[in-house]
């Protein structure tokens, strides 16, 4: 059972579009700031479901990179600007999404996603959000969130193309190797 979560006057404020709807409400709005988040890179896909999720309340959110902030990265990963070039992407989203929403518990981790590390940090999440660019880290994503059970939020761009999926992760839902079983063979597509 989820415990009790209550919204203070500035949250009520905030969040009065929400609450406002009839289906979502402060039922809604209470439950979405008991939910927890990973989003694994903080590039082109990570930085707007992270900054999405910061405005739109969520209770908690951690990013995982490793990266730091690349001049060529900010026209597309708008989590970062130009003041933040040559920062960790970590420090970067710190302070981006503190600024959006100080009502959200961040977590950061300035490392790699790996074998090492990855069940550790996703079990004190209820949804990952994969913003991974690179088919190891794709599936690493797939296991955990399969293992776990919890939900896998896919995302993947190319060029002018993308396409986003959930896999539930139930015991009756199927996930990223059902549809891909087998990862390509290095350089048959890129990165």
């Amino acid at each position: 059972m989820l415990e009790e979560t209550h919204l203070s006057d500035s949250e009520l404020k905030r969040y009065a579009r929400h609450i406002s709807l009839p289906s979502f409400g402060i039922d809604g709005q209470e439950k979405l700031k008991r939910s927890s988040v990973l989003c694994v890179g903080a590039g082109g896909l990570g930085s707007p479901c992270s900054m999405y999720l910061a405005a739109a309340g969520a209770g908690k959110i951690g990013i995982i990179d490793m990266d730091t902030v690349d001049e060529s990265n900010i026209q597309r990963q708008i989590l970062h600007g130009s003041k933040d070039i040559g920062k960790k992407k970590i420090d970067s989203a710190e302070e981006t999404i503190s600024s959006i929403n100080p009502n959200v518990e961040l977590d950061v981790y300035d490392q790699e996603f790996n074998e090492t590390n990855a069940m550790k940090i996703a079990k004190n999440y209820d949804v990952i959000i994969d913003g991974t660019d690179n088919f190891p880290s794709r599936y690493l994503v797939n296991d955990v969130s399969v293992l776990l059970g919890i939900p896998n939020v896919y995302g993947s761009i190319f060029r002018f193309e993308g396409q986003v999926t959930v896999f539930s992760n139930s015991d009756s839902g199927p996930c990223y190797r059902c549809l891909f079983p087998d990862p390509p063979a290095k350089g048959a597509v890129p990165d």
